[in-house]
């Protein structure tokens, strides 16, 4: 009886931390405000992977299926789903350094690339119910050019916008 009883108290312990690790729901979840980040989005332009992209400026990535994708650098993170895609766009040198946000329109992996190195996340957020974001992830930029990937999508596309934070 007491195996069963330890086992009861482990899977009540594990369902109590599942909803713990969800996604908020919502658009009001996000830890910083992305009205602004969710105007640009509303009507992106097509861009195709290794395109180049502009700093406030909604854009739809094609992106391409994972193993076939030619990212810059290889993910920070295996892909998460078969049959995953991937892409990636490069930007100009922002006119100053400092923190920039990569928001995107569904879940996927982002990375940053700058002076080929991946960048650190500084900091990310992410809520799901909010029609035109998914997520948003803070990078410290240099005064440099610098490539956005992402990776781990579900979908063939996916919008997205670089902007201060």
């Amino acid at each position: 009886m007491m195996p069963l009883l330890r086992m009861s108290a482990v899977l009540i312990a594990t369902l109590a931390v599942v909803p713990a690790m969800a996604e908020p729901t919502g658009c009001d979840h996000f830890k910083w405000p992305l009205d602004h980040e969710k105007a640009l989005l509303s009507k992106p332009i097509a861009v195709a992977s290794g395109g180049a992209a502009t700093l406030a400026t909604g854009e739809t990535l094609t992106l391409d299926p994972e193993a076939t994708a030619k990212l810059p650098q290889a993910p920070s993170r295996p892909p998460k789903f078969p049959g995953s895609y991937a892409g990636f766009v490069t930007l100009a040198a922002p006119a100053s350094a400092g923190i920039y946000r990569v928001t995107l329109t569904r879940g996927a992996w982002i990375d940053v690339v700058q002076d080929g190195h991946l960048l650190k996340t500084v900091d990310h957020t992410g809520a799901t119910g909010c029609a035109g974001l998914a997520k948003s992830v803070k990078f410290d930029l240099k005064a440099t050019p610098f490539t956005v990937e992402i990776s781990s999508s579900t979908a063939p596309s996916v919008a997205l916008v670089v902007t201060p934070d």
